[in-house]
């Protein structure tokens, strides 16, 4: 492993983030658990960044891979290509977006850069919204709208890029006020930006902000901001790379806890639609999506093995209701885990929804983020045979955990057990 870990170093960039202070190599993986490369078995809590969203070595989607290699791996969008229809036709369904038109990416960043340029073009303007704590990715516009210090190495942009309040519930202006007065709040806040500057292009917003370590509004924010914007013809961009395909149990889609002014005009997706492909790719109305008045194609974007992974990734998490149990297990182990704070000092707040749960970590007695307690809570998790995630727009200080969204009941125990010995062992 050491040499590996030399080896990495000498050719691949130094802020290219590792986890552990002994670097992890994983070489394979079977329901909810991986190995590493010395035979160690650990129960997977991040899933590759909530990207194994339905379970590792799923059979299903390893089978259709396989097949389809053995067909076609790959002829770019320049032919017509029966896997990238077929998929398009099952999520333009699912969006609940009138009239939608799908395009494949190969990732979120690349989803988010493509949803971009279509609310640039579409509305002759390169102002865009976005929320404070938030992340899109790591691309040059898509930095350049990142509301995450840690995360945005520049401030050059080809945007101009407007915050508003929102992204974070319990931090903040606002964060005494209750549900309705904080939504309030906001609301008026994006009015004020809005009266200080020509009409931007867009809003674009996680539902659930993903490396912000979880964060989230009252349910209904993002219904009211719509009416706002819609009063200015301002596009909504629901950045659901983190938040689709049922990973907060109560909804398939995370902009469905806002949906009383109807779907979004652009839903961006990835991650999880792969389990472990590269499929990102943007849904939007025909008019947005066909405003571009030049050629365009996507040499990786809707690539054949993609697709077939894809499908029967798509199909399994459907036909299995894993959305449903998300919210099952979801709501188990959240509560176990607020129990768990409730004894600690260190634990600031236990937040998420279905399967997307944060855990804030701050300096006991205070409201400081730690995130050298964090780093040491994965540390203890690793050696207890569990993998988890953090992130946080304050130091991060936040745990994630993320698990494929088959994680059983036994499994979520099992998982919630180890954790609380990695968190007592550092408070």
């Amino acid at each position: 492993m050491n040499d590996l870990y030399s080896r990495h170093r000498g050719v691949l960039p130094d802020w290219l983030a590792l986890y552990y202070d002994e670097p992890l190599e994983l070489t394979h993986g079977e329901g909810r658990h991986v190995w590493d490369s010395d035979g160690n078995k650990y129960l997977d809590f991040f899933g590759g960044i909530l990207t194994t969203m339905t379970a590792h070595a799923l059979p299903e989607v390893t089978k259709a891979v396989s097949e389809q290699a053995g067909r076609i791996i790959h002829s770019s969008t320049l032919y017509l290509n029966r896997p990238m229809v077929e998929l398009a036709e099952r999520i333009a369904q699912l969006s609940g977006i009138p009239d939608a038109r799908v395009f494949f990416t190969t990732s979120g960043t690349e989803a988010n850069d493509t949803a971009l340029l279509l609310a640039t073009t579409y509305r002759r303007s390169n102002t865009v919204l976005a929320m404070r704590n938030s992340y899109h990715g790591r691309s040059f516009s898509a930095v350049g709208i990142t509301g995450n210090r840690s995360w945005s190495p520049t401030s050059l942009s080809p945007l101009q890029t407007l915050y508003v309040h929102g992204g974070v519930r319990t931090r903040g202006p606002f964060a005494e006020l209750d549900d309705r007065a904080f939504i309030d709040a906001c609301v008026e806040d994006l009015k004020d930006v809005l009266g200080h500057t020509r009409p931007p292009a867009a809003l674009i917003a996680e539902p659930i902000q993903g490396v912000g370590g979880f964060t989230s509004p009252p349910d209904g924010l993002y219904a009211a901001f719509r009416e706002v914007l819609n009063a200015q013809g301002i596009l909504w961009i629901a950045d659901e790379v983190q938040t689709g395909w049922g990973r907060t149990g109560d909804h398939f889609w995370g902009w469905q806890a806002h949906a009383r002014s109807g779907p979004p005009d652009m839903i961006t997706f990835a991650k999880g639609i792969g389990n472990g492909a590269s499929i990102g790719g943007v849904i939007a109305r025909a008019e947005i999506m066909n405003c571009l008045d030049a050629n365009s194609i996507s040499t990786f974007g809707g690539t054949q093995i993609t697709m077939a992974a894809g499908l029967a990734n798509l199909t399994y998490l459907v036909e299995h209701d894993l959305q449903g149990n998300a919210r099952r297990v979801g709501g188990l182990l959240i509560e176990r885990l607020r129990a768990v704070a409730a004894q600690l000092p260190g634990v600031r707040e236990v937040r998420g929804r279905g399967l997307m749960i944060g855990v804030e970590l701050v300096k006991p007695g205070t409201d400081e983020a730690d995130p050298q307690a964090a780093s040491a809570v994965l540390e203890a998790a690793r050696e207890g045979g569990l993998l988890i995630g953090k992130g946080g727009g304050h130091n991060t200080s936040a745990l994630r955990i993320a698990p494929p969204l088959s994680l059983t009941v036994a499994e979520a125990e099992e998982g919630a057990a180890i954790l609380e010995r990695a968190l007592r062992s550092t408070y």
